[in-house]
């Protein structure tokens, strides 16, 4: 079955999915060969399906192995408009950067949206799993989360879902840290207990009609979630008034801004100030190597 989805102007389908690093991260399969993105992805009548994603120009297109009905067509339409951000409109942003020789490349490479999992869930699960450590971590710790409590899928066993917060609310710390995932087992765990019990309502979090300072205090609220992940899920959230500050954001800034010398949260967000609203956006599509390595 293939599925066809127009997205608002201008959309390129590799620069969403290579915008960061959740492409590299399971259920997410990428394909170099195919330019091609896929996950196994268990839908809300329980029904497992594969999904592949390509673009063809300002189109996205999912294509499944088997038939869907018309509302598994539908949850696939709405959740793969979320995952891609079809509808963000970006111009206002381009507006500006059409003028900054380091962010002239936005309107033409179609910068701006970042590929989001189907749910806030994962997505707040898999930015804890980000913390206080390496990449090639990250996607270990994930890898591991899926294969443990995952759904396989009917055609491959060895391709899983990534996993329901009942699945892990279900678990222990004891088995949460045997693989791998210290300090934010506990975290994890009352997270999941949260959802499953309705303590947390993750879900209302993509409300845009809340004020960003408020869902930011509602993220901070949740297990496990500090300020950079806070500001890393208001990217993801379509946010941009708070840049997610990391290592990597410190070293950049302290190269290209400072002169290499020390500088923490304060110093980066002077430097990105003057955008606004579209602070994260400035920060994260600057061209860095333009300034020299």
């Amino acid at each position: 079955m293939k599925i066809v989805l127009a997205a608002r102007s201008p959309f390129n389908f590799q620069s969403t999915v290579h915008a960061h690093g959740w492409y590299q991260l399971a259920p997410w399969v990428w394909d170099e060969a195919s330019h091609s993105l896929s996950r196994v992805e268990q839908l809300e009548d329980g029904r497992i399906v594969s999904l592949c994603f390509h673009g063809e120009g300002n189109k996205l297109v999912i294509e499944t192995g088997e038939r869907l009905s018309a509302r598994q067509r539908d949850e696939v339409v709405h959740t793969a408009s979320w995952m891609f951000a079809l509808d963000a409109d970006f111009e206002p942003f381009y507006a500006r950067a059409d003028a900054k020789p380091r962010l002239a490349h936005c309107r033409a490479g179609a910068c701006g949206r970042l590929l989001r999992s189907p749910t806030l869930w994962e997505d707040v699960v898999k930015v804890m799993m980000t913390t206080n450590i390496q990449w090639s971590g990250t996607k270990r710790l994930v890898n591991a989360l899926v294969q443990r409590f995952g759904e396989p899928s009917p055609d491959d066993p060895s391709c899983r879902t990534f996993p329901t917060p009942e699945a892990i609310a279900r678990s222990r710390e004891a088995t949460l840290r045997k693989i791998g995932l210290g300090y934010r087992a506990p975290h994890l765990l009352k997270l999941a207990r949260g959802v499953v019990a309705g303590e947390y309502d993750l879900d209302a979090l993509k409300d845009p009609g809340l004020l960003t300072h408020v869902l930011r205090g509602r993220l901070l609220a949740l297990p496990g979630i500090g300020p950079y992940a806070a500001h890393t899920l208001l990217f993801l959230l379509g946010r941009y008034d708070y840049i997610g500050v990391d290592t990597e954001a410190v070293r950049l800034v302290s190269k290209h801004f400072y002169d290499g010398r020390p500088v923490g949260e304060r110093e980066i967000n002077v430097v990105f100030d003057g955008w606004g609203e579209y602070k994260a956006l400035a920060y994260w599509f600057w061209d860095y190597a333009g300034m020299g390595q």
